[in-house]
C-alpha cells in the first residue's frame, strides 16, 4: 500500500513510518519542512493547503494524520483548524491519530474533563477535532492511544477497546508509541473500525 503520513517526523508519526516501512509499504512522509524520515520519501505539506493535501492524499491508499495541536499555544483552536483542514483536503481513507481525551471513563465521563490542567486544552481540542470529523462525510477511523503514550518497546502485545479508556489491574493506562504504531498499521491493513473511534492499551 501507499501511505501518506502527515506529521511523519513526530514522536508517534516517526514510529508509524518505521512500522509501515518494515511491513513493506510505500510511505510519503509529509511535514511542514519536508523533513527526511528514514525509509520514506519526503514532502512539504501545510495541511491548511487543501489543494496540496488533496493532491497528495489522492495519490495514496490511506492518509495517516499524526500531527498534534502544539504549535500555536491555542490547542483548542489549532485542533479545530486541523480537523477542518483534513475534512476539506483529504481524498480517500483517513486514519487519524487521536487523543486519549476523546475517550470516556467507564461511567461515561469524558477523559478530556478529568485530565491534569497542563493537558486539558490539548485533550479538549482533540476531542473537538474528533467530533468534527465524526460529523463529516470522511471515510475515517480514529485510533486513540492509552492515557500515557511514550517511546518504548515494540512488543506486539496489547488490548483493543472501543471508546472507553482501557486500564490495567493497577489502574494504569499506557502503551508504547511502537505498539501504538502496530495497532494502527493493523487497522490500516485490515480495516475493522470504519467511521469509528477505538483505542489500544496494555
Amino acid at each position: 500500500m501507499k501511505l501518506l503520513v502527515i506529521g511523519a517526523s513526530g514522536m508517534i508519526g516517526s514510529r508509524i513510518v518505521a512500522e509501515a516501512v518494515a511491513r513493506g509499504h510505500e510511505v510519503v512522509a509529509a511535514t511542514r519542512k519536508g523533513t527526511a524520515v528514514e525509509g520514506a520519501s519526503a514532502e512539504v505539506l501545510d495541511v491548511a493547503d487543501s489543494a496540496r493535501l488533496a493532491e497528495l492524499s489522492a495519490a495514496a491508499d490511506v492518509t495517516v494524520a499524526a500531527a498534534s495541536p502544539r504549535t500555536t499555544g491555542d490547542a483548542v483552536a489549532e485542533a479545530a483548524a486541523y480537523a477542518d483542514a483534513l475534512i476539506a483536503g483529504v481524498k480517500g481513507r483517513l486514519m487519524l491519530v487521536g487523543g486519549a481525551g476523546s475517550l470516556n471513563l467507564p461511567d461515561g465521563t469524558p477523559v478530556a474533563d478529568v485530565v491534569p490542567e497542563p493537558y486539558s486544552a490539548e485533550a479538549k481540542g482533540m476531542r473537538g477535532a474528533f467530533e468534527k470529523i465524526a460529523a463529516s462525510v470522511l471515510d475515517y477511523t480514529v485510533l486513540a492511544p492509552a492515557g500515557m503514550i511514550q517511546p518504548g518497546e515494540r512488543t506486539g502485545s496489547f488490548r483493543l477497546g472501543g471508546r472507553t479508556l482501557l486500564t490495567d489491574a493497577e489502574g494504569n493506562s499506557a502503551i508504547s508509541a511502537e505498539d501504538y504504531a502496530v495497532a494502527l498499521l493493523d487497522e490500516v491493513e485490515t480495516p475493522a473500525h470504519p467511521r469509528q473511534i477505538f483505542t489500544a492499551a496494555y
